[in-house]
């Protein structure tokens, strides 16, 4: 049976909409949540609205909604799609994946394999982009599940914020312990683990030594073969250049890519997060 195979997301993903319209990778908006509003992520507000109504309500987020992903499954089933392959943030920071997986199983005649990618941000994006790349050059929907799958093993997300207030109110703090650090200015470098959840990989006392702790993480994991490294920031543009110039200057940096993370993250990490995302090359 001939494969026809569409691609499938959400706003975490932070690949540019002009990207993912070339693509063709469908996307599931996020949702954030004011008293008396309710946004689309990246459609209908940008993170500097959220930075900028900050000192008056902190807002919520909420996954999309269960009706779009079905509408998404439904219309990709009459552009005669057989096959889709969807992938999502970690299911230990959102329930997206556990809601398209239980949408997809009530949408018959198209398989559907909802991916877990244990990564948010371009760590989820460098996944996505990598599945689009694969389904361009024809591979069957078997081999690319294996290959993302083992594309995950090898991508690392990394990054620190100014202040772990944000995590802590949006409870995303996962592993990472938070007020006596605060208190010392000890800004932790936090991960994801195998379960999808935050960690605390080091620490570093102060802003300066934690951006610099970041750039020697990169350098070391590099040293392992050929990478993409992106940079991503909050609200922290000029830091986080002069973090990416840095790191352009390293051997084995095939490609990099430099952006703002979306509304949805910007909720959880407050003003001046800075991360990484560092994924080895077939």
């Amino acid at each position: 049976m001939n494969q026809k195979i569409a691609l499938l997301t959400d706003s975490t993903c932070d690949i540019p909409k002009e990207i993912l319209k070339e693509k063709n990778i469908q996307s599931l908006p996020l949702k954030i949540i004011y008293k008396d509003e309710e946004y689309t992520d990246r459609v209908d507000i940008q993170p500097e609205e959220i930075y900028n109504s900050f000192s008056e309500e902190i807002p919520t987020t909420s996954m999309p909604s269960p009706n779009d992903a079905q509408k998404i499954l439904l219309n990709l089933k009459e552009k005669g799609f057989t096959h889709v392959i969807a992938i999502h943030i970690s299911s230990g920071l959102s329930g997206t994946y556990n809601m398209v997986r239980m949408i997809a199983q009530q949408v018959e005649d198209i398989t559907v394999e909802v991916i877990d990618s244990k990564a948010l941000s371009m760590g989820l994006g460098r996944l996505v982009l990598y599945a689009a790349e694969l389904i361009e050059k024809g591979l069957n929907f078997t081999d690319i599940i294996e290959k993302i799958n083992k594309k995950m093993e090898n991508t690392d997300v990394f990054f620190v914020v100014k202040t772990l207030k944000y995590l802590i109110e949006g409870g995303r703090i996962g592993k990472v312990s938070g007020t006596i650090g605060e208190l010392l200015n000890l800004k932790p470098i936090i991960s994801i683990d195998e379960e999808g959840q935050y960690y605390t990989l080091k620490k570093s006392r102060g802003r300066k030594k934690s951006i610099n702790t970041i750039y020697n993480i990169v350098k070391d994991k590099i040293k392992e073969g050929i990478t993409t490294v992106d940079v991503m920031h909050g609200a922290a543009y000029e830091e986080a250049q002069d973090l990416l110039k840095e790191i352009k200057k390293l051997d084995n940096v095939k490609e990099t890519f430099f952006g703002q993370i979306g509304p949805s993250m910007v909720v959880h990490t407050g003003p001046g997060l800075i991360g990484i995302v560092v994924s080895k090359v077939d």
